[in-house]
């Protein structure tokens, strides 16, 4: 077990392993800000790519000295001289249904990694699909929805198999006292309205819309609460690298009654680095017949901790230790817990492994 404070992490200036800069497609909205600013305490140097220069713009005490650059999922074209001269490209423009296959396709006719923050199972499961045997050939990364949504489950429940090749089951629980969304967050879930989906006997099945709510024991300070089945990206990420026919996430149901409510407000800045006041916790348990291991994580403010996360997989694309190339999972390309560790402190304010 390990614990961590929830003090921000002092900037990194010196240590990224590239000197190229790396472009940031969405660099103005919501996510795209936080990823920007961890890029530049990473010590790395960036690309400001979007669609509205004035957004764009808008960035200068981020990054004042990074160029800006208007590109369009619709054109090919701006999106290669987007990525002119960059050693990656992180996708943070949603909705992710729109722009993940477009930037991918650039990405691999540049021959750079990429990396997106997507949610959306839909177009996480069809990059994989699609383009792992061309990026295998290229001999680059793609790794989708490297997010809260998508990476921390995954990590976690690869941290808790220990030397388990194979499981019964992964259950992902996911506790937050409060889900206020972006607009991003917003146009998403209209985009992706009726496409969620769950693994379930070894395939992806359609979500099902109506399913009971129930008791969930979280782990503290939530406790026992109302919880009800949930869609994540974790759910099409883990069944690609771990053996098991079951992968199945339950929310509490405050966050789920937030993020249905229209009157909602989007999330207010708490502290200088931009992160809401929200608190989340993340527990991944696998069974394995009468064992179950488990691994938890926790911390502030979902859209801020994505940053972190996808920074640190592609310092870890970039100085080569991503154990495979191809679209691959993050708890597939590298050590799940050393990564989760490297969040902390600063990141995660909690983080609870099984002994090795």
């Amino acid at each position: 077990m390990s614990s961590a404070s929830s003090a921000l992490p002092a900037p990194r200036t010196g240590a990224w392993p590239d000197r190229r800069p790396v472009a940031v497609m969405g660099a103005a909205g919501h996510t795209g800000r936080f990823v920007v600013r961890e890029l530049v305490n990473r010590g790395a140097s960036v690309v400001l790519v979007g669609r509205d220069r004035a957004k764009l713009e808008g960035l200068g005490a981020l990054a004042p000295e990074a160029p800006l650059r208007v590109a369009s999922t619709g054109d090919a074209a701006s999106l290669d001289r987007a990525l002119d001269g960059t050693s990656a490209v992180v996708n943070c423009a949603g909705p992710f249904l729109a722009t993940a296959l477009p930037v991918a396709q650039a990405a691999l006719r540049a021959r750079l990694p990429y990396l997106d923050v997507a949610a959306e199972q839909a177009v996480t499961a069809a990059l994989f699909d699609t383009y792992d045997h061309r990026a295998r050939a290229a001999g680059i990364v793609l790794a989708p929805s490297v997010a809260f949504y998508g990476a921390l489950g995954d990590l976690l429940a690869t941290a808790a198999l220990g030397d388990w090749a194979e499981v019964d089951e992964v259950v992902l629980a996911y506790a937050l006292d409060s889900w206020l969304p972006t607009l991003g967050s917003r146009l998403t879930g209209k985009s992706n309205a009726g496409q969620q989906l769950a693994y379930t006997e070894g395939k992806l099945v359609p979500f099902d819309y109506t399913p009971p709510e129930f008791p969930w024991e979280f782990p503290e300070p939530f406790g026992t609460q109302d919880a009800a089945p949930f869609a994540t990206a974790d759910q099409v990420t883990i069944p690609r690298h771990v053996r098991t026919p079951e992968v199945r996430a339950v929310m509490n149901l405050a966050p789920l009654r937030d993020v249905r409510d229209a009157t909602t407000p989007e999330p207010v800045p708490a502290d200088s680095s931009g992160r809401s006041a929200q608190t989340f916790l993340v527990e991944a348990a696998v069974r394995k017949g009468d064992e179950t291991r488990r691994a938890v994580a926790g911390g502030r403010d979902i859209y801020a901790v994505t940053a972190p996360l996808v920074v640190e997989a592609l310092a870890r694309v970039l100085d080569g230790r991503a154990r495979a190339t191809g679209v691959v999972a993050v708890g597939e390309a590298f050590d799940a817990a050393d990564f989760l560790r490297a969040l902390t402190p600063g990141h995660l304010s909690r983080l609870d492994l099984p002994a090795a």
